[in-house]
């Protein structure tokens, strides 16, 4: 369970995971734009708690406020600023495997049909005393687990070269309950991520061509300094399109220990588009189920 600490030995909520790669971050300021027509859809309900007029996160957040209405293009009800952050993943998880190796984790690929199979192939040979499934979607299918609860979430998105200056996301647009609108700019040379699609039960890995001109075009709507002035999705310079799918779960993220044929196993899957967000905390009750899972196989010994 060393990947789940720092060197020193601190855990995911002792200390901030990204004091040491400044690297991976991009920090700009943030616009999140709120439509009230949006407000019973899927993607609504997604973003109400971005855009509520007084929103818990307004402390946490440097410079929040409020822009106001005289300032807002036709449509939008209200709006607000902020600087965030967005991590380029692709520098990241690299990162993360540097970390886990420098407190001892040793990396093996292989296929398992079932979970139990984990525990035997641990690197020393001897029986694992605990097996973390952090298998997202494949738990659908991973025997032992079998979890019917799980179901993916389509996302689409277009890489681009084109610099907005800022990050923006709107609450909904009027292509379709499914479809959502987001600019995010990746440090290190990533790219501009736009998007996107919320398509649930949806398991088609290849871009869909049509809904791909939807998003750039949705995206120079929200943000014309995309392009140059009078250029539309022509002037988007694409990297790359992409599609990933959201392990999403009904009743939420599974966090549990159990036993399965006599094994230890403790579940970290289901988070749906949330998982680097929640990574951390998610990781800190893990590591909790562990420790008891060890706890009571030791009590058990005496």
């Amino acid at each position: 369970m060393a990947g789940f600490e720092g060197a020193d030995g601190e855990t995911p909520r002792g200390r901030d995971p990204f004091s040491s790669n400044t690297s991976q971050l991009t920090i700009l300021d943030t616009i999140v734009y709120n439509r009230v027509k949006d407000q019973g859809s899927p993607t609504g309900q997604w973003f109400s708690e971005l855009v509520q007029p007084n929103p818990w996160y307004k402390d946490v957040v440097p410079g929040f406020k409020s822009i106001p209405v005289d300032q807002l293009a036709p449509g939008i009800d209200n709006a607000q600023k902020f600087t965030s952050v967005c991590i380029n993943t692709a520098v990241y998880l690299p990162w993360l495997v540097g970390q886990c190796r420098k407190n001892g984790v040793v990396f093996k690929r292989a296929v398992f049909k079932h979970v139990t199979e984990a525990a035997s192939a641990h690197h020393s040979g001897k029986k694992a005393d605990v097996v973390v499934n952090c298998t997202g979607l494949a738990s659908k299918k991973l025997g032992g687990v079998c979890d019917e609860k799980l179901y993916p979430a389509r996302g689409q998105i277009v890489v681009v070269r084109n610099d907005p200056g800022a990050m923006f996301s709107i609450s909904g647009c009027d292509d379709g309950e499914d479809e959502v609108v987001y600019i995010m700019t990746r440090a290190a040379g990533g790219g501009t991520v736009i998007g996107g699609s919320y398509q649930k039960n949806q398991w088609d890995p290849l871009p869909d061509p049509n809904l791909a001109v939807r998003i750039m075009k949705r995206a120079i709507a929200l943000c014309p300094q995309l392009v140059k002035e009078g250029q539309g999705i022509e002037g988007l310079d694409i990297i790359r399109h992409g599609v990933g799918l959201r392990p999403l779960r009904e009743g939420g993220t599974r966090i549990e220990a159990e036993k399965i044929d006599g094994v230890a196993v403790v579940h970290n899957y289901g988070h749906g588009g949330f998982g680097y967000q929640a990574s951390y905390g998610c990781a800190a009750e893990a590591v909790k189920l562990v420790d008891a899972a060890l706890q009571r196989k030791s009590k058990a010994k005496l």
